[in-house]
């Protein structure tokens, strides 16, 4: 696989499809340097074309998941070649914006599910990545923070559009304009994450097993669940009804759906074709 200088790929099981995708900058708390925004998308979409990976689990290398974006990516953000024009020099910055927020949705783009395994520190730049992931767990001694109105920013790398529907409006406004750091345990009573483990190999082991059990379905109907689902959200429910008629109509007589059926008839284990 690809050498990444703020990621790092690791299959542990090959058969399981299951890939553990880490942040790598371990001694910057993970911190989202220029590098990650660059590489970030690529190793997703590698991920996503590799038939042998099922369902990517995201983690953090160290004692952090990630301390949100590093400063210095934030001053180049704001510095460099500057035109006499102010308008000019606005635009240059929302198309850098706008380049930044494609690396977080590439995990919306892409049509394996990404869960993601938080442990320490998930704060600013961190709660855009894990917003954007399909499903959500972490440690004991995680803890969290909408942390850009500290930094005389408004979150715009998806937080504000994305936590909203996971967490509550309320929710989300109150933790947005405070910044307050919040708990794993609270995570887990607003909805952020779906279980809270003892420690970080324990958070590992978990999450593994929950996204081997995913590995183990058919591609078509896991890659359809979670497209349908992200549809649905901008969709009426008659839209999205018509939505899923339509993409079933295009997947449904597969080769999937007859192995699922000729599994439980023989009351066996289905085995399906990679993606």
């Amino acid at each position: 696989m690809e050498e990444y200088k703020s990621l790092k790929i690791i299959q542990k099981s090959p058969n399981s499809g299951v890939c553990f995708l880490y942040l790598n900058r371990p001694s910057h708390l993970n911190a989202l340097s220029g590098d990650f925004f660059t590489e970030f998308p690529k190793a997703i979409s590698s991920l996503d074309q590799n038939p042998d990976v099922a369902v990517i689990i995201l983690a953090g290398s160290g004692k952090h998941f990630c301390s949100g974006i590093d400063f210095q990516t934030l001053n180049n953000a704001l510095k460099g070649s500057y035109a006499a024009d102010c308008g000019r020099n606005v635009e240059r910055l929302r198309q850098h914006i706008k380049f930044l927020q494609e690396a977080i949705s590439a995990l919306e783009c892409c049509r394996k599910p990404v869960i993601a395994a938080v442990h320490g520190a998930c704060i600013g730049g961190a709660i855009d990545i894990i917003t954007a992931c399909d499903i959500r767990f972490c440690s004991s001694d995680a803890f969290f923070s909408v942390k850009e109105v500290d930094l005389a920013i408004t979150a715009d790398l998806g937080t504000l559009q994305r936590l909203p529907s996971i967490v509550g409006f309320g929710n989300a406004m109150e933790l947005a304009l405070t910044g307050r750091r919040f708990t794993g345990s609270e995570a887990k009573d607003l909805g952020l994450v779906s279980q809270v483990f003892t420690c970080k190999q324990a958070l590992e082991e978990g999450v593994k097993l929950v996204a081997e059990e995913i590995a183990t379905k058919s591609p078509l109907a896991v890659i359809g669940t979670k497209a349908v689902l992200l549809k649905s959200r901008d969709l009426t429910v008659e839209q999205g009804l018509d939505y899923v008629a339509t993409w079933n109509s295009g997947v449904l007589l597969s080769d999937d759906l007859k192995e699922a059926i000729s599994a439980h008839s023989q009351k066996r284990k289905p085995k399906f074709a990679k993606l």
